[in-house]
């Protein structure tokens, strides 16, 4: 079943705000701006992550230092995950961090 343009946005919301909690409630020093529905994340090492969405697609977007993944929501284990490699998310978040800038984070409700 295709997501609906409203719940494709509700899901991607709710995904942008946990991932903002998680980034909030560590100790990390980085900037978090949430702008017209594209979330980035600014280390203090000059390193960023990309959020966004592209409705047309219904996926989720991530740019990282090491590349561009594309995730789809998988309403059978209710996460986002990678369209090429099937990595959930939240694990793909976690490895992310870690590599650039050497912070271990949990993002497991993703």
């Amino acid at each position: 079943m295709s997501l609906t343009e409203a719940r494709f946005h509700d899901l991607v919301d709710a995904t942008q705000e946990a991932i903002e909690d998680v980034f909030d409630s560590s100790e990390l020093d980085l900037d978090l701006e949430n702008s017209a529905g594209v979330l980035t994340v600014r280390f203090d090492n000059g390193s960023q992550l990309i959020f966004s969405r592209q409705e047309p697609l219904r996926q989720l977007w991530l740019a990282a230092r090491s590349g561009g993944f594309h995730f789809d929501y998988d309403a059978a284990s209710e996460r986002w995950m990678c369209d090429t490699s099937d990595e959930l998310l939240g694990e793909m978040l976690a490895r992310l961090t870690l590599e650039q800038c050497g912070a271990e984070l949990e993002f497991e409700e993703l």
